[in-house]
């Protein structure tokens, strides 16, 4: 997806050929449970699934374009001689203008290795960039916990805490402040929540540059040299 393009509703040539649009973005969907790299531009292109104008259709062509381009981005599984699971989580506040609510991404690896992640629209606005990030770390912390436990199952010991990267730390501060205040009354159950993993010892919030923010894909258009 082009860097800092943003796609908005009805603003446009009305798509010719709707149904044709709605079966070409069915099949980018599928194809994300095996191309993360895909995940947020197919994610924002399934948002106009009813009424798409040409715009639209030419930024799904850009997918498939970029697709036929590297045939080779497959995901490699391999084994790094460790088994630590480590989630990345991040969210672009009001990264869509046409609702401005935030976008969340994460993505969870077990021994080196991608297993899980997620690029979507947040349910409501948030109000601040904390609050986005904060509602998308509860997201992957709930992940965290069902991936750990299918490990459980299968008889793998996961060690704990699970680190846990963010890269605001106005969401890290709020989860390590056990005082609730006006400022976090409207995400108070997202609060008990990882503030309970944090107690169980199951997770553990560590900071991260943004430029080293491995879930940023998931989240917006990055420039080539960060892709």
């Amino acid at each position: 997806m082009d860097q800092g393009v943003k796609l908005l509703t009805g603003e446009g040539e009305p798509f010719e050929d709707p149904e044709r649009y709605r079966r070409l973005v069915g099949k980018l969907n599928y194809l994300t449970i095996t191309r993360p790299d895909i995940a947020f531009p197919v994610s924002v292109v399934s948002q106009f699934m009813s009424a798409p104008i040409q715009t639209h259709w030419e930024a799904a062509i850009r997918i498939v374009k970029y697709l036929k381009g590297v045939p080779g981005k497959w995901i490699l599984y391999a084994d790094h001689g460790y088994m630590r699971v480590e989630a990345f989580s991040d969210a672009d506040w009001v990264g869509s203008p046409g609702d401005r609510k935030s976008m969340t991404g994460y993505c969870v690896f077990v021994g080196g290795n991608l297993v899980s992640w997620k690029s979507k629209k947040q349910n409501v606005v948030s109000r601040s960039s904390a609050e986005s990030e904060y509602r998308a770390m509860a997201h992957v912390a709930s992940e965290i916990v069902w991936v750990r436990n299918i490990l459980k199952e299968v008889g793998v010991e996961v060690k704990l805490p699970i680190d846990l990267w963010c890269d605001n730390c106005a969401a890290i501060h709020i989860a390590n402040n056990p005082v609730f205040h006006e400022r976090t009354k409207h995400i108070e159950v997202d609060c008990h929540f990882i503030r309970e993993k944090m107690e169980q010892g199951l997770i553990s919030l560590t900071h991260v540059r943004s430029g080293d923010q491995l879930a940023d894909i998931f989240t917006k258009g990055l420039c080539k040299n960060r892709v």
